[in-house]
């Protein structure tokens, strides 16, 4: 039996990606800034806040995205569930968002940062162009309140207002 697929498709770009460990996400939606939206919620956390075993190497500053995906049984069956991972998955590699990191005409995924998603029922039969605007408006909207965060704080630290 013979298939048309090349050779090493197996191994997608998201899974050399992807954010594995329980902590990692339970830290994401500790720490992290979250954006809300009609099919899921974005989680964004430093990587730099990561807690690493001594066993692995650390993360350099410029690591690419990572993203985790989360659809819970409340969301749909074990048939829908797969199926909102699926194109939840697709959507990140179509919009670019693990190649570009960012770059033109990618969604907004930015280097060292780690992403979770939070899939809701609208996701499984959503069309798929508002499934990639709403990745590219969340992940503009964490990286605004991203800065703002940062604003925030310089304030508090330093009790002067920055300018603008």
């Amino acid at each position: 039996m013979t298939t048309n697929a090349p050779a090493g498709s197996a191994h997608t770009p998201l899974s050399a990606h992807r954010l594995r460990r329980r902590s990692e996400f339970l830290l994401a939606a500790k720490s992290g800034l979250r954006a809300s939206g009609r099919l899921f919620t974005i989680q964004m956390v430093d990587q730099e806040q990561m807690v690493r075993p001594a066993s692995m190497e650390p993360l350099a500053v410029d690591a690419p995205p990572r993203f985790g995906l989360t659809v819970t049984k409340k969301v749909a069956n074990a048939v829908g569930r797969n199926r909102i991972r699926r194109r939840l998955r697709e959507a990140l590699r179509a919009g670019g968002a693990l190649t570009d990191f960012g770059g033109p005409g990618g969604l907004g995924a930015r280097a060292g940062q780690d992403y979770v998603f939070i899939a809701r029922r609208e996701a499984l039969n959503a069309p798929f162009a508002d499934i990639l605007s709403q990745m590219a408006e969340g992940f503009a909207r964490l990286q605004d309140r991203k800065a703002a965060r940062g604003r925030r704080n310089q304030t508090e630290r330093t009790g002067v207002p920055r300018d603008e």
